[in-house]
């Protein structure tokens, strides 16, 4: 069985947040936090902190992390991650955990892990929870899903999904943004150009879908707190 590594894509020029990754909460920069929850997984062999900045990288080699730098041209996390996966030929899953996700629980990325090296037809893992209340189950930011009955993505999508024409007590799944992809799968999904679905929801997990990737949920109770703004790092060293 190959080994799975975690990969944290971060980068410096977030619009809402310059700086991000190193900014300081409760005594550690943001992507230390994060780091140290991801070494907490049980299946996960390697946890590498994938950055185009040369300040985000020595801090975290300050701090004991393994680090590689990528392109600054990369549109997306998901390219960012692709780049490392090309070196990383003995990896079989490559688990993506944004680099603001301090908060992420180490078992739910071992549950998705778990869900790869089990179902040899899944080539994408990812996670929904419940939503916490009816405004965000209609915010347009919120991305919602639907599952099959074994847990199989049928379709995402930032409207409010399924319609209620009648009470069936189905409600809505809030998509969590964490993905474990199969190695080959994550180079050849790089590779695919964007789908019409995917260009008219700009969510590109549907690009998955279109090529007909079977992509399996993972349903937990709860979501993660993730900061975006300065705002919600104050709050998270409140948590904290």
């Amino acid at each position: 069985m190959k080994p799975a590594a975690i990969i944290i894509p971060a980068r410096w020029g977030s619009t809402r947040f310059p700086g991000k990754p190193l900014h300081v909460i409760a005594g550690k920069p943001l992507i230390q936090h994060v780091w140290e929850r991801c070494q907490k997984s049980r299946e996960a062999e390697r946890v590498i902190v994938a950055t185009d900045d040369m300040r985000i990288a020595e801090a975290a080699f300050n701090f004991g992390a393994e680090v590689t730098l990528t392109s600054e041209k990369h549109p997306t996390g998901t390219d960012r991650i692709a780049e490392v996966a090309k070196r990383l030929k003995e990896c079989g899953i490559l688990v993506n955990v944004q680099g603001d996700e301090l908060f992420m629980n180490p078992r739910l990325i071992d549950q998705l892990i778990r869900v790869l090296r089990q179902r040899k037809t899944c080539g994408l893992a990812t996670a929904a929870c419940p939503f916490a209340n009816e405004v965000d189950a209609n915010d347009p930011n919120r991305v919602k899903v639907v599952l099959g009955r074994d847990g199989r993505a049928l379709y995402f999508s930032r409207s409010r999904i399924p319609y209620q024409r009648e009470k069936t007590g189905v409600e809505p799944l809030l998509h969590l943004g964490i993905y474990a992809y199969r190695r080959e799968l994550l180079l050849q999904f790089v590779k695919w150009k964007p789908t019409p679905l995917e260009e008219t929801e700009k969510l590109e997990q549907l690009r998955a879908l279109e090529n007909g990737v079977e992509i399996q949920v993972v349903k937990t109770k709860g979501e993660h707190f993730g900061v975006d703004t300065p705002e919600d790092a104050v709050r998270a060293e409140a948590l904290l």
